[in-house]
């Protein structure tokens, strides 16, 4: 990769160079500070905790947090609008909301500190990417509810680097002010990155020639395959950031540069657990389940064991020695297809599209049911300059990969580029079109 981009190991604020102990010390005084602040001010928790028979000043340990109720995004939903807000809402400076289109959108607050402390620690996490203050910053993440783009924006500007506030959508647009701004610093989803990929070749432009040398993506789970075929098409360093509008946003933790190992999870802010998606029972580090997060400075909107359901593991920091890392998130508990009696994430599809030449990376997984059996059809969006042969072929490829790797039959289609439903930049990955009278179970 570019040289320009290494970080060095080199930190943005003190708090990254905490020893471990002292780390501690100061995440069981937010942790015990903000367990009293959501048990006092937002109804939700105070029931919720007297329900379960815990008090905040029960807290006297970390381990103690596993003695609290968990939060789910069903919770928020029950309590829609505002009813998860710790403060006046004369004392919120900002709401985002997610999408809502699973039910109703999960609504989150943030204070003026709030929004200090989000945009410090993304400015945090560009720096561990390779950024540095001068550096321009293109954001197509989306702008509006979702948190993505103004999250990565006043980040960007924190760490004193220019901004194009790009957004998404428009990719011819956005191919040519990449050439005429010359950016070091992408911020957008894997995804949509790699449609920008394809947006440069279409035209003619050799995108290993452009001023990029880092591309930090999140908002979605991504593959090493897919790392490694951006790397080696923009010839850039592409790391991970990640986030969830429920904690803050994006800037909850971020993959260094130097070291590419998994995301340093910024744990004087939010405290992670990983426990077993079943029983709920904490995990010890090293193991795989679900990561569950506490925030630690949150005023508007606290979060307490908050169950994000995305599927990792809890290592030792590297690059920040202090701060503990997660692995790639490898899927997620509540997009486990459960097909014929074998269970299958999207990330392993991935993996197998990833590999199949004239196929680009955008496929989703259709759903349905033929009379009892379930049905899985993978739909892959071929390349623009993929032959109709090499279309035909791929078909073949990816069925084989499947069931030779996963264990399944599935269908394959592959269908016109740029075809596939998207959001915010992003491929809706799984449409359940069973019947909902008759599906037993669902991703």
């Amino acid at each position: 990769m570019r040289e320009a981009a290494a970080g060095g190991g080199e930190t943005f604020d003190e708090a990254e160079k905490l020893s471990v102990d002292a780390l501690r010390e100061l995440q069981l005084t937010r942790l015990r500070a903000s367990l009293r602040h959501a048990y006092d001010h937002v109804p939700f928790y105070r029931e919720s905790f007297d329900r379960a028979g815990v008090q905040p000043e029960d807290c006297r340990s970390l381990g103690d947090l596993a003695r609290f109720p968990f939060t789910t995004k069903d919770d928020l939903r029950a309590n829609y609008p505002f009813g998860m807000f710790a403060v006046p809402r004369g004392e919120v400076r900002r709401i985002h909301a997610s999408s809502g289109t699973t039910g109703r959108p999960t609504v989150v607050g943030y204070t003026e500190r709030d929004l200090s402390t989000w945009a410090d620690v993304v400015a945090r996490s560009i720096h561990a990417a390779g950024g540095r203050p001068g550096h321009t910053v293109h954001i197509a993440y989306g702008y509006g509810l979702f948190t993505g783009g103004l999250g990565a924006h006043y980040g960007a500007e924190r760490l004193g680097c220019t901004v194009v506030p790009a957004s998404g959508g428009m990719t011819g647009r956005q191919v040519q002010i990449i050439q005429d701004f010359r950016p070091e610093i992408i911020m957008v989803t894997p995804s949509y990155m790699l449609t920008l990929l394809d947006e440069f070749e279409r035209q003619g432009v050799d995108p290993r020639k452009t001023s990029l040398k880092v591309g930090i993506f999140g908002a979605e789970p991504w593959t090493q395959e897919m790392r490694r075929e951006i790397e080696e098409r923009f010839a850039i360093d592409a790391v991970d950031i990640y986030g969830l509008s429920e904690v803050m946003g994006p800037g909850v933790a971020q993959e260094c540069v130097e070291t590419k190992d998994g995301l340093h999870i910024w744990e004087d802010h939010f405290y992670p657990e990983v426990v077993d998606p079943i029983t709920g029972e904490v995990l010890p580090d090293g193991e795989h389940g679900e990561l569950v997060f506490t925030s630690l400075t949150k005023e508007a909107m606290p979060v307490v064991r908050y169950r994000t359901r995305d599927l990792t593991r809890l290592l030792p920091g590297t690059a920040r020695a202090a701060f503990r890392r997660m692995e790639k998130i490898t899927g997620r508990s509540d997009d486990m297809i459960i097909l014929r009696g074998v269970n299958l994430f999207p990330a392993q599809i991935e993996e197998i599209v990833l590999r199949t030449p004239g196929v680009a990376p955008h496929f989703q997984l259709r759903l349905t049911r033929e009379g009892r059996m379930d049905q899985l059809t993978v739909r892959a969006e071929a390349r623009p300059d993929a032959s109709p042969e090499e279309r035909a072929a791929a078909v073949g490829r990816i069925a084989r990969g499947v069931k030779d790797g996963i264990g399944v039959s599935v269908g394959v289609e592959i269908v016109a580029p740029e075809t596939l439903e998207r959001s915010v930049g992003k491929i809706k990955r799984i449409v359940d079109a069973r019947p909902r009278d008759e599906s037993e179970s669902r991703p």
